[in-house]
């Protein structure tokens, strides 16, 4: 198994938004604001390379929004996701499964793209991976979450017969060997937890219950999650599990931090022991 981390550019969020309750004076040293309040935030997804199937989570916004849609959330970087694929030596076409932790905009936007007028599944041999609970709460979204679930970024996968749906379980799935699906209900409906177990060592994908370093702490929970005490319930677990076996924490949102090991700190509290190169640790 070998793991590849795809970098997908960056784009920009409200910082209020991203720490929920943390006072600004609090948050904006760990992700310092722009002059409208703005941070920057990364979108990386990672390919898990089996032999047999090349596995990619999740897929970044992609390119296919108007200009209106990019000037609320500006995107921008020097890569996207075929570029970054392209880099790691892979096409479009050799992708076999996206595991799709949800289907939030920022998360499945590149699954998608144009070719001439219609939108298509931009893997087009690959299965896409979601349950059917949080694809029903995706398509028929409430009120507070309808601006994340675009339907142009879900429909095509269905249209094209592409979409399957993992059953939902109250404890770890055994996805594929070495790989163990968490379903937590925090920031939305039926999210995936991948958990990939190789050579010894563990990696979480965390997906949006951590989206970055700077959200270890258990306060820090985003303003954009549907049940925040959830949340804060779900990250606890998560952690206290992480520290007792040595997990490695991979976040999908740090802009500058993509792994890290954990330690309890001298007030007893989890936070970061070390940043961890994930290619080298699990690459073959």
């Amino acid at each position: 198994m070998k793991l590849r981390i795809i970098e997908t550019g960056l784009f920009k969020l409200d910082g209020g938004a991203m720490f929920g309750v943390v006072p600004k004076v609090m948050w904006k040293k760990i992700n310092p604001p722009d002059d409208h309040n703005l941070c920057t935030w990364a979108m990386r997804c990672l390919l898990v390379d089996t032999g047999d199937r090349r596995i990619l989570i999740d897929t970044g916004m992609g390119d296919k929004q108007d200009e209106k849609f990019r000037s609320h959330f500006h995107p921008h970087g020097d890569t996207d996701l075929l570029l970054s694929l392209a880099n790691k030596g892979y096409t479009p076409a050799e992708i076999t499964d996206v595991l799709l932790t949800h289907m939030h905009f920022d998360h499945v936007g590149g699954a998608v793209r144009y070719v001439g007028e219609d939108l298509v599944p931009t893997f087009p041999n690959a299965t896409y991976w979601t349950s059917e609970a949080h694809y029903n709460w995706a398509m028929d979204p409430n009120p507070r979450e309808a601006a994340s679930f675009l339907k142009e970024n879900i429909e095509p996968l269905r249209e094209a017969g592409q979409l399957k749906f993992i059953p939902e379980s109250e404890k770890d799935v055994e996805w594929i060997p070495g790989i163990r699906l968490r379903f937590v209900y925090g920031h939305t409906e039926a999210m995936m937890l991948p958990i990939i177990t190789y050579n010894g060592r563990t990696l979480v994908f965390c997906a949006d219950l951590i989206p970055s370093a700077g959200h270890l702490g258990l306060p820090y929970v985003m303003s954009y999650d549907l049940r925040p005490l959830n949340t804060m319930d779900e990250k606890k677990r998560m952690l206290e599990e992480a520290l007792e076996h040595h997990y490695v924490l991979f976040f999908e949102h740090d802009p500058r931090i993509s792994c890290i090991s954990i330690q309890r700190n001298e007030r007893g509290r989890i936070a970061m022991k070390e940043m961890v190169d994930a290619e080298q640790l699990f690459g073959s």
